[in-house]
């Protein structure tokens, strides 16, 4: 099994698309197929069922791609102990979410722009499970996580800093004025992001202990924050988020701490070396969250 033949698997075992593997493996597509028809032959099995359009593995490509993973890893990483470039280099797929990107991230990724213009950063917008999924699966190299635990079956993370959060509504909201009890805001509309946010989870979970609560779903921060700042109700967000409104007026921050906490975290899967660019951009994004005023790592 020649290694460029598993590394075209893998990325077809990824994205189920002899099209889309090729264009990311810069190939023809009949390049793609003719490779895995030659892994095919040269094993004696199907890998792929082709269903019209669709593909999908068969059994046997299901047993092989645990070990076209580590095999290509493995040659990645001997690659990397005996030649570490001088300029890192290289594709890294992050996986990440709306706060981070639009708020945490932009200095990391115009510091690699600026510094490191050969490091290619493909980001992919993922939340939770399926973050933590796709690490494990290795269609991510490294993963953002918001996340209340720090420690994850399958994957390594180093804990960037805690993510303050804050409640909050209009100006003028009438529970602005004292501290909030958690009771009163099963009262209160209350507006919030998609399922699968961890501090979204939380936070109903929190309220739901006491009585029925019902979410206006607005599906993105931006969303929520403008429906916050029109009256609609009272949203739970990152501090990050937020902090430009709280300053101009626009919101305000009601008088009430979250009973859990949530910690920014960066993952990746456990057992993987990472390579001199992934590594450097662990490094640069605990320096980076660091300055931008995380209350510090644990």
């Amino acid at each position: 099994m020649e290694h460029r033949l598993l590394v075209t698997f893998e990325k077809v075992a990824t994205v189920l698309s002899f099209t889309q593997a090729a264009a990311e493996l810069s190939y023809a597509q009949s390049s793609v197929t003719g490779q895995i028809r030659t892994l095919e032959s040269s094993l004696g099995v199907e890998l792929f069922d082709r269903l019209g359009s669709r593909i999908r593995l068969t059994e046997a490509g299901e047993r092989l791609l645990p070990y076209a993973r580590q095999i290509i890893e493995l040659a990645e990483e001997a690659r990397a102990a005996v030649v570490e470039p001088e300029e890192p280099s290289g594709t890294l797929t992050v996986g990440t979410m709306e706060s981070l990107t639009s708020y945490r991230l932009p200095p990391l990724l115009e510091y690699f722009h600026h510094r490191h213009p050969k490091v290619r950063l493909a980001l992919r917008t993922t939340i939770g499970d399926e973050t933590r999924q796709a690490l494990r699966q290795g269609t991510y190299d490294v993963g953002f996580l918001m996340e209340e635990q720090t420690v994850h079956p399958g994957l390594e993370s180093a804990v960037l800093a805690v993510e303050p959060l804050a409640l909050v509504a209009a100006p003028g909201h009438a529970l602005g004025a004292s501290p909030v009890p958690t009771a009163a805001l099963t009262e209160q509309p209350l507006l919030a992001t998609e399922p699968g946010c961890a501090y979204r989870d939380l936070f109903e979970r929190e309220l739901r202990s006491i009585g029925d609560v019902e979410f206006m779903e607005f599906g993105t921060i931006e969303a929520t924050k403008r429906a916050a700042a029109a009256g609609l109700g009272i949203a739970l967000l990152p501090e990050v988020t937020v902090a430009a409104e709280l300053a101009e007026g626009s919101l305000v921050r009601l008088d009430w701490e979250p009973p859990f906490t949530l910690r920014t975290q960066l993952a990746w899967r456990a057992g993987k070396r990472l390579p001199a660019h992934a590594r450097l951009f662990v490094e640069q994004a605990r320096r980076l969250v660091a300055e931008q005023g995380g209350r510090g790592s644990p």
